[in-house]
């Protein structure tokens, strides 16, 4: 189906928004960041759940929003944060720009004295693409916006059997919300609308018979929801190589501070060499020392593309003076390391 198709699909769009806000009333989860059906909510701890939650699920990020907000409670604590405790405290949460984005937005919204209500004016904040802006102005200032993220996208392609594979299906899918978007209770159906993707409209199995919108569903009644949306054939992701050093002394550890932009950037971490196509051995090694390659390795999968890493360990040399800070091991956990290098670390002090 196309784009124009969306809107004659639906008989009663407005019979869509009723029944789900309905069901959302009683069946609404109970999340930190949430206020209840009908309430005000606080539009920082909405746009800081919105970041936490890109490509993330709602059971890691519930710990983590708690401990973030008891840390920083307002937007105006955030702006006035030190960089270096933002990136530690993001730590795991992945792609490391949303934290310095985070910093960036919040020091704008303090500067000019609280979050603009507009969507249009949200954009302007650093960091906050359609998604975002459109969720914090349903949610927070109950504007009128289509807010879709991948559970709403999931519920309307199969609401409007909407059979177009993504990502070519994404204006169709966004016109047909637009139709089943209330004008008032926006930011309400906009969460009814996740909860139903994320409790009943599954990626698998979805409980169709306890869907509040079942009747409406062009994908149940043609019996097979389960295959929309239609995705793309996956293509294979490269495989990179590279090496981790970790270096020690009088029971501390190297550390250095990433580049301010690129992958991981601005975090602490543990040296590493170039990430090539085939393994760099111990190129890019921090200091000439006896380096010892271990038979374990690590792996992680970023976006783009898939990366081994090589693991080498050594002793640093007595009159060592090199750039970065000596970390105690046994405190490592508080350093913030990225996921990526908290399991090396963990890898190696399995070897020891």
């Amino acid at each position: 189906m196309d784009a124009s198709g969306a809107n004659r699909t639906m008989g009663n769009p407005a019979a869509v928004s009723r029944d789900l806000l309905a069901w959302y009333a009683a069946a609404a989860r109970d999340l930190p960041w949430r206020s209840r059906p009908g309430e005000t909510a606080d539009p920082y701890r909405v746009w800081l759940s919105e970041v936490m939650l890109q490509q993330t699920t709602v059971a890691a990020v519930r710990p983590r929003f708690e401990a973030w907000v008891a840390r920083w409670p307002d937007v105006g604590a955030l702006a006035a944060a030190d960089d270096a405790d933002v990136m530690a405290a993001w730590a795991g949460l992945g792609y490391y720009a949303r934290a310095r984005n985070l910093l960036k937005a919040a020091r704008a919204v303090a500067a000019r004295g609280g979050f603009p209500r507009t969507e249009a004016e949200l954009r302007a904040l650093p960091g906050l693409g359609a998604y975002t802006a459109a969720a914090v102005a349903a949610i927070a200032f109950g504007a009128r916006a289509v807010v879709v993220d991948a559970n709403v996208e999931r519920v309307v392609a199969r609401l409007f059997a909407i059979d177009t594979p993504l990502p070519t299906a994404r204006p169709a899918i966004r016109t047909a919300t637009d139709a089943i978007t209330p004008v008032t209770r926006a930011g309400d159906f906009a969460q009814a609308m996740m909860d139903l993707g994320a409790t009943i409209c599954t990626s698998r199995r979805p409980r169709c018979l306890l869907c509040p919108v079942r009747a409406h569903c062009r994908g149940f009644a043609q019996g097979e929801p389960e295959r929309l949306p239609v995705k793309p054939a996956k293509k294979p992701r490269p495989q990179r190589h590279g090496t981790i050093f970790w270096l020690e002394r009088d029971g501390r550890v190297l550390l250095v501070r990433r580049p301010d932009h690129g992958l991981l950037g601005g975090m602490r971490a543990l040296p590493t060499g170039p990430w090539t196509d085939a393994p760099p051995g111990l190129e890019g090694a921090p200091v000439a020392a006896e380096w010892r390659m271990l038979a374990r390795e690590v792996t992680h999968g970023f976006t783009h593309f898939d990366l081994r890493l090589a693991l080498a360990v050594a002793r640093a040399p007595a009159h060592l003076v090199g750039q970065g800070e000596w970390w105690p091991v046994d405190a490592l956990g508080d350093a913030g390391l990225p996921t990526l290098f908290a399991n090396a670390a963990r890898t190696i002090g399995e070897d020891a």
